[in-house]
């Protein structure tokens, strides 16, 4: 099986570098990608450049996939999170949990070759924040991951993987076109987000310290 898939940057990249990037993306080392051509036109520009879309064709026969949304629940795509990005853990709270879900929740990412998961903006990030310090519950963390559409990232992580992509070309995208609905789109959801019932506290939902204290782990039935 064959998708497109593109990568927004600030210049054209014709032969993606094996473990060329910044290892303290979310996913760690990997080239990151969408399957939206719109998507990566918003991730290409900022407000000094104008960027492209690349394009690429993904052979996925023989890869080994990781699907965090799909496979697990949002807590192992917070794992992955904390393994890789740096988050203000300053509260006792925000400490704890973060080691008690790294303990249980953790999953080994080396044997796969795709990973697949939400991307973690300014909006994700600060969703993810708020959960670890308390101040929402778990269901409100999962509903906050479909404000703004905010995207839906693929990430090459592997030499095979690498190996599968092929490219067939870019598409401009000018900042004066696409920066706005970058922000935009950022705004729509952290507006959705505050409008929400973030400020509630929502009786029989899991936050943190009840994670916590009732030991929950991977497989209780609350987590579906």
């Amino acid at each position: 099986m064959k998708k497109t898939i593109y990568h927004g940057s600030d210049h054209i990249i014709k032969k993606p570098k094996y473990r060329g990037g910044k290892p303290h993306n979310d996913y760690g080392y990997g080239f990151y990608c969408t399957e939206s051509s719109e998507m990566a036109k918003e991730w290409a520009v900022s407000e000094e450049h104008d960027g492209y879309a690349n394009r690429y064709e993904l052979d996925l026969e023989g890869l080994k996939i990781l699907n965090l949304n799909q496979d697990y629940s949002i807590l192992t795509w917070l794992t992955v999170l904390i393994r890789n990005r740096t988050f203000n853990m300053d509260t006792p709270l925000a400490a704890e949990v973060s080691r008690y879900l790294s303990e249980h929740f953790s999953i080994d990412t080396a044997p796969y070759d795709l990973i697949v998961g939400y991307r973690a903006d300014d909006s994700y990030f600060s969703f993810a924040q708020d959960f670890l310090s308390g101040a929402i519950s778990y269901q409100q963390l999962r509903r906050a991951m479909y404000l703004g559409e905010l995207g839906e990232q693929i990430v090459l992580v592997s030499p095979a993987a690498f190996s599968a992509i092929r490219y067939t070309g870019c598409e401009e995208a000018l900042r004066s076109d696409w920066l706005l609905k970058k922000t935009e789109r950022d705004r729509r959801a952290r507006a959705q987000y505050l409008h929400s019932d973030r400020m509630r506290y929502r009786r029989g939902e899991l936050y943190a310290v009840t994670i916590l204290d009732e030991g929950i782990k991977p497989d209780d039935p609350r987590l579906v």
